[in-house]
């Protein structure tokens, strides 16, 4: 496995906002097959949760090995949280997905599998990543490079998605501090378009923490919209499961360990692979 970080801001020549970050990790495969063949792999864009106002590490390292060891390349992005503000989240994200699409020969990716997966906050972040890349703000950060921000799929987990009466309003307070406006303007349900990559949406019924309607009012929204989706709904687990597994739960939390609702990761890489992200093997 080859890692590295790499400074978005660096790389597009912009200006970090104090207190910012904005930078991306690689875990990536090189092609080290036998001579005459070439793999190109699809990637995935991996986005923990927190609230806008930490980064959840359960929700980054461990997602991003599991889907590398599962036939991707893949990434995960170190974005601002509180006191930074909207629109910086958003234009990271960007920089992100537009970094590995440019970059795409040098990861022995396909610049048209490239997916994105967020948690929680990390999951709305996801969810405007799909919704607003061609929002003016990140076209005046990005220019032409705009173009190269749509994910090709994204899957949202336990998803902060609504600003509504099952909001989680701590998440909103952080991205966009007082602004009310702002708060209605990024709930996400009222974003979706036919122009919006296909999505996987998974949460439990009982998540007392962001309420299963953020997903359900999603799913609803791309059914209007016309645009592919499967929705997964397990009926009980807390927030915050991340793999479900021991490797990503909490000491005393073994309600993070849950062995059905661990099997969204296995969903997730079929449902991915039937639109099309998957290992090619080539002729060099």
């Amino acid at each position: 496995m080859h890692s590295e970080r790499i400074d978005l801001y660096e790389y597009f020549g912009l200006t970090r906002p104090e207190h910012g970050e904005g930078y991306l990790n690689t875990y990536i495969q090189y092609d080290t097959c036998q001579e005459g063949i070439k793999r190109i792999r699809p990637a995935i864009l991996v986005i923990a949760g927190g609230g806008y106002g930490a980064v959840a590490d359960r929700e980054k390292e461990p997602v991003a090995l599991a889907y590398m060891n599962n036939g991707f390349n893949a990434f995960s992005l170190d974005y601002s949280i509180a006191p930074v503000k909207y629109p910086s989240q958003l234009i990271e994200a960007c920089m992100a997905m537009a970094y590995i699409k440019e970059n795409a020969d040098k990861y022995y990716v396909d610049k048209d599998m490239v997916a994105a997966i967020g948690f929680s906050a990390g999951g709305h972040l996801c969810g405007m990543l799909a919704t607003l890349n061609a929002e003016q703000v990140v076209k005046d950060a990005l220019g032409e490079r705009a173009k190269l921000c749509r994910p090709d799929a994204v899957v949202l987990s336990y998803a902060v998605l609504t600003s509504g009466g099952k909001a989680h309003r701590g998440s909103f307070h952080n991205l966009c501090g007082g602004n009310e406006e702002l708060v209605k303007y990024l709930s996400l349900e009222y974003k979706v378009t036919e122009s919006c990559p296909p999505a996987f949406i998974w949460c439990t019924a009982d998540d007392n923490i962001v309420p299963s309607e953020n997903s359900l009012y999603m799913a609803m929204a791309y059914k209007k919209a016309n645009v592919p989706f499967e929705l997964h709904v397990f009926d009980n687990g807390p927030h915050g499961l991340s793999l479900a597994q021991l490797k990503t739960a909490l000491p005393n939390r073994p309600d993070l360990i849950n062995t059905h609702v661990e099997n969204w990761f296995v969903l997730s890489c079929q449902w991915l692979e039937n639109r099309g992200l998957k290992l090619k093997v080539l002729e060099r």
